[in-house]
């Protein structure tokens, strides 16, 4: 395949789209004068690109949920109860699982039996099987932004639909939307489609209409350092870039100390928009989002909601633009309407009381971006270095070679070297590193950070950590402390 992170021409675009909308019947609806006229329509408060800018100037923190039934009336039900009574800024569609994998012939079963049913047999909203139609019924009917929010490798048939619907961002990237999720799938494959997909953002921007896009942040949401998911988003903006994309929001998923998640987010804005500047791209708009603890939950709700409150709390001291709420259900599976509008106005309320408020500069935060920005950067610059000059080709050179690790991560196509645990402050710092890399000075400073934590707990730095480390949040603390023997 011949990848390289250069502009799809026009030619190149029309005539891979004639045949990405002949995957499923609803792909032959998509006309994009009429999405055009349609989008330029959209009044600038349910413009999603256009609210974060708003956002941003302003200073403050949205809120937006994540939330997908199989059947409109049941979707649209659920986000006008998510906004009328939970009080979501933004909103969004969680796509369903066969979606995600272009199972669309399976989904419709799924669909079908769902209004037999008369409820949801899917774990998302199968956007690709409702169409333009059904789509916009959506759009139509809610007063905020909204949002695809899925995990798809191949999500062009599916970018096609929702943007010529009305729904102004898109999450995802070749990166994020891969190795976190699909165990088989190339990274010159997913790269090449999700080139396809910001080059359709970056083909309605050039009919002046703002869309935004939104690399996935969190990555398998587990014990992930933050360099290695700053990485990943700056990778992911660079590339979007370059098809065009105008309006990026870079993500971040809470690892639970609260001075190295501030420091990540701080990082990851300021690295980002000098990485694109650095490359040429000049007028992207760069904002951020954090994103409430992904990783095991307290099944006790009162536990659950002191998790949201200290994400959102996180997310306002950050200044993040937005943060992706958890619901009290989580440890529970798909949260019901009522519990997922409960969590929004948790955090909702917490951003109201810490409005204005900044975590301020201190020597421990400015430590910490420090280091963050310290690693990320000797995996960007190796990444440009084996890729030749060439992001696209060195992303893919990077997994191969483990300069790029995401921890527990399905895809074959990574390296799984590197582990992390936490620190005594329950930071997350890298017990291996693998191939990363690093320099010397932060290899030891990781090292140094760990030791501090065996020393505290009269035990070796080992892989226990780690698995301690998995389960800790799940039973009512941050650092997997060994059990007392009794």
């Amino acid at each position: 395949m011949d990848l390289q992170n250069k502009k799809l021409s026009e030619e190149e675009f029309f005539k891979t789209r004639e045949e990405i909308l002949t995957h499923w019947p609803t792909g032959k609806d998509v006309d994009l004068q009429d999405a055009v006229d349609y989008l330029k329509k959209v009044p600038d408060e349910k413009n999603f690109a256009k609210k974060l800018r708003k956002a941003k100037a302003e200073g403050v923190t949205l809120a937006q949920p994540r939330a997908g039934v199989a059947l409109i009336s049941e979707h649209i039900k659920l986000l006008n109860y998510l906004e009328d009574e939970g009080g979501a800024d933004l909103l969004p569609s969680t796509i369903d699982s066969y979606t995600r994998q272009n199972r669309y012939n399976e989904c419709q079963v799924g669909i079908d039996e769902s209004l037999k049913a008369g409820r949801s047999l899917l774990n998302g909203f199968p956007a690709v099987n409702h169409g333009v139609k059904g789509c916009r019924e959506v759009y139509e009917a809610i007063k905020n932004p909204i949002q695809a929010r899925h995990g798809t490798p191949d999500a062009r048939l599916l970018s096609e639909i929702i943007t010529a619907s009305g729904w102004t961002s898109n999450e995802g990237g070749g990166i994020s939307y891969n190795i976190p999720y699909a165990k088989s799938v190339s990274m010159e494959r997913t790269i090449k489609d999700w080139q396809y997909c910001d080059r359709l953002t970056g083909w309605y921007q050039e009919q002046g209409i703002e869309l935004n896009r939104e690399p996935f942040g969190p990555l398998t949401g587990t014990l992930v350092p933050p360099s290695i998911s700053n990485t990943v988003a700056i990778l992911e903006a660079l590339l979007a870039a370059e098809q065009g994309v105008k309006n990026i929001t870079v993500g971040y998923g809470q690892c639970g100390n609260m001075v190295q998640d501030v420091a990540a987010i701080r990082a990851l804005e300021e690295q980002t928009e000098a990485y694109l500047k650095r490359f040429g791209y000049h007028d992207v708009f760069v904002s951020t989002v954090f994103h409430q603890w992904m990783g095991g939950f307290p099944a006790d709700e009162a536990k659950a909601f002191g998790v949201i409150s200290l994400g959102a709390a996180t997310a306002a001291m950050a200044g993040a633009t937005k943060v992706i709420v958890k619901t009290p259900h989580e440890a529970l599976g798909i949260p019901t309407m009522e519990a997922n509008a409960q969590g929004i106005r948790d955090t909702v309320m917490t951003l109201n009381m810490l409005g204005g408020q900044k975590m301020p500069m201190s020597d421990e935060l400015a430590l910490e971006i420090s280091i963050i920005k310290a690693e990320t950067r000797c995996m960007v610059e190796k990444v440009f270095e084996v890729g030749k000059g060439d992001f696209a080709r060195g992303t893919v050179e990077a997994f191969k070679l483990g300069i790029i690790d995401i921890p527990f991560a399905p895809s074959k196509y990574n390296a799984g070297k590197m582990m992390p645990a936490r620190d005594n402050k329950g930071a997350v710092r890298f017990l291996m590193t693998g191939n990363l890399p690093f320099t010397k000075d932060l290899i030891d400073f990781n090292k140094e950070k760990l030791t501090e934590r065996g020393k505290f707990e009269k035990r070796d730095v080992t892989f226990q950590m780690t698995v301690d480390d998995i389960f800790a949040v799940g039973k009512g603390k941050l650092i997997g402390r060994p059990e007392e023997k009794k």
